[in-house]
């Protein structure tokens, strides 16, 4: 193998300052003190339960808050987020961490994909947001791992599990839309890993788990800037304190409750006003 020599100014190279890529001075803002005014009336409409190593789907109408709880463990969560009136209009998590950065809070916003690039939901409310990043470069809450599936579990071990988030995320789809398996698996996308304690080592930069801090009575808040359909699963690797496609780990139920305020709300975001003519 040939030697690769360090061109003479290689420190100075790499002592150059970053620049963020994405700036957002500029990036419009939620409403938060509007948000939070309306939390205080917050009421019950309805709930889903979500079993463990498995998956569902429920509606939030736009202007509704929606919560996930930890109920009886800890445990994680995958979040796919779409537009309830059109299924092509689905979270981007790529771009939510651009702005955003590598796990989101109260305040971060989720995103929709090309061409409508707008906010889907808000999150006001986070009882874990006192965790911050710890000393191994952790944090909860990622939009960098993709979900667990079958695909890869087959690549690196040979077998077949059924039950890896994105098998149980287009079970539940198939389920709520009445599409067959094989159109709602091309609806599957990146998700939000609720609850779910990650970063990058430093020394490979490959992406880690540890054991998720949450426990019974925690619950990540989100507003509804737009009509949704979201899709949850209960990740089989429980906590993530090990592996995360396993019939072993101790797995538990997630809660969705849905919940609707009777205070001032903002008005819903419009579809991103870029002209699409991409310089014909």
């Amino acid at each position: 193998m040939n030697r690769i020599t360090p061109p003479p100014d290689a420190d100075a190279r790499r002592a150059i300052a970053p620049v963020i890529c994405y700036p957002t001075a500029t990036l419009p803002a939620p409403d938060m003190p509007k948000l939070l005014a309306a939390r205080a009336s917050l009421q019950p409409t309805g709930e889903v339960l979500v079993p463990p190593r498995d998956a569902r789907c429920f509606r939030v109408p736009a202007g509704h808050f929606f919560r996930i709880h930890s109920v009886e463990g800890p445990q994680v969560g995958d979040l796919n987020l779409f537009n309830a009136d059109d299924l092509a209009e689905r979270f981007y998590s790529g771009k939510t961490r651009a702005l955003h950065g590598s796990h989101i809070t109260t305040g971060a916003r989720m995103w929709s994909g090309f061409p409508a690039l707008r906010p889907m939901a808000t999150l006001t409310h986070d009882t874990l947001a006192w965790y911050g990043r710890d000393a191994f470069g952790g944090a909860v809450h990622d939009v960098i791992g993709t979900r667990c599936d079958p695909y890869t579990h087959k690549l690196l071990s040979g077998g077949e599990y059924h039950h890896c988030c994105h098998s149980n995320l287009t079970r539940a789809l198939a389920a709520e839309t009445g599409m067959g398996l094989h159109a709602a698996e091309a609806h599957v996308h990146d998700v939000l890993n609720v609850f779910m304690c990650t970063g990058f080592t430093r020394d490979t930069g490959q992406y880690f788990m540890k054991a998720s801090p949450v426990r019974p009575g925690d619950y990540l808040e989100f507003y509804a800037e737009i009509n949704l359909l979201g899709a949850l699963s209960a990740c089989p690797g429980g906590d993530c304190s090990a592996e995360h496609s396993s019939d072993a780990a101790a797995c538990y139920p997630l809660r969705v409750e849905i919940l609707r305020s009777h205070g001032e709300l903002p008005a819903a975001p419009l579809p991103n006003g870029y002209s699409r003519s991409h310089g014909l």
